[in-house]
């Protein structure tokens, strides 16, 4: 016990005699050593950041290089392109080029509010996709919560792919098959409705439900793409919690309206957004290679308008100043819905 007691005061003693024998220094040179020493730091992590950045550039060149044509398809045909927006205010002419043509300022636009047929187009591009918003939105979400129950593995893969396989069919390709699943004479659809006692209907004919074909076509041609993403964030889930909802017995509807889709809501919600953004496109390929002059009044929307008018008439200015205003429109709902999202809580793009 002496012992320890002696070796603590020695201890104490030396601790005091080298702190008296420190040289002592002053206070600005003090300063002035931390400042270089922090200058000198800050320059070493510069570097590193830089080597380091130079490092993973080189090391994942390939996939830079693959990349750079992304970049350069942009900036070519997406950025490069919105310089040529100045058609819109320009009464363009082909021989005289953009620069060369005369302005006309807001004239374009004026044309196209003062049209007889713009509350048509409007009111039909609205419509339209506000049921392909409304169902065609809900679908793969349904799907994939439908899908995520199915416990066999290659009955849940071969569903998937067959769900997947009308995406990558042209519209042309699909106008095609609705025109003879809808025919008048010997489709399929209105063989049963005979069948079963009821008329034959000219769905395409019709203004009635001409709309009704859009939304479905749409829905059966993009619900399974549409649903890869709601697979995936389903896919992130944590098992856990669901072993945690089995040991308390809930139900299978209990785990999806309690686990399943409070998760989803993030992902759901960015996906409204872009899809809310995209409202004033109601599907130019669709609806082109379905309708016909019977349908206007139900069917004719902005881009169907346009091309009749500015594309096939030579008016490209028209044309533009219709794009440059489905743009902003576009980009002005985007900014609302990101906005309203993140009032409620939820994810946004921005």
């Amino acid at each position: 016990m002496l012992e320890n007691q002696l070796l603590s005061l020695n201890i104490s003693v030396g601790i005091i005699a080298l702190t008296n024998a420190a040289p002592k220094c002053d206070a600005p040179n003090n300063e002035l050593v931390v400042r270089k020493g922090a200058t000198n730091m800050q320059e070493i992590k510069a570097v590193h950041r830089r080597h380091d950045l130079l490092n993973r550039i080189w090391k994942y060149r390939w996939l830079y290089f693959m990349l750079s044509f992304g970049v350069i398809y942009l900036l070519l045909f997406k950025y490069t392109a919105i310089v040529n927006n100045v058609i819109a205010f320009k009464n363009y002419k082909i021989f005289k080029g953009i620069w060369g043509s005369p302005w006309c300022g807001l004239e374009n636009f004026q044309r196209l509010w003062g049209s007889d047929n713009f509350n048509r187009i409007f009111r039909n591009t609205l419509i339209i996709s506000g049921y392909k918003l409304l169902f065609g939105f809900t679908a793969p979400i349904i799907f994939a919560l439908m899908l995520n129950e199915v416990e066999s593995v290659p009955l849940k893969r071969t569903v998937q792919t067959i769900a997947y396989l009308p995406h990558f069919l042209s519209w042309v390709i699909i106008g095609s098959l609705v025109s003879d699943l809808f025919s008048v004479n010997d489709g399929v659809v209105n063989q049963l409705l005979n069948l079963c006692g009821k008329e034959s209907i000219f769905f395409l004919g019709s203004n009635q439900w001409f709309r009704f074909v859009l939304v479905v076509t749409d829905i059966w041609k993009e619900m399974g793409w549409g649903a890869i993403i709601y697979l995936a964030a389903l896919s992130g889930i944590p098992v856990e919690m669901y072993e945690a909802a089995t040991i308390d017995g809930a139900t299978k509807w209990q785990k999806m309206t309690r686990i399943t889709l409070p998760c989803l809501i993030p992902t759901i919600s960015v996906m409204l957004i872009l899809r809310c953004g995209s409202i004033m496109n109601a599907g130019f390929e669709q609806v082109f290679s379905l309708y016909s002059p019977a349908v206007y009044e139900s069917g004719d929307i902005i881009d169907t308008y346009v091309y009749r008018v500015g594309i096939v008439n030579v008016d490209y200015g028209f044309s533009s100043a219709v794009g440059l205003f489905k743009s902003v429109i576009s980009c002005l709902l985007v900014v609302l819905c990101n906005g309203f999202s993140k009032k409620l809580g939820q994810e946004g793009l921005f």
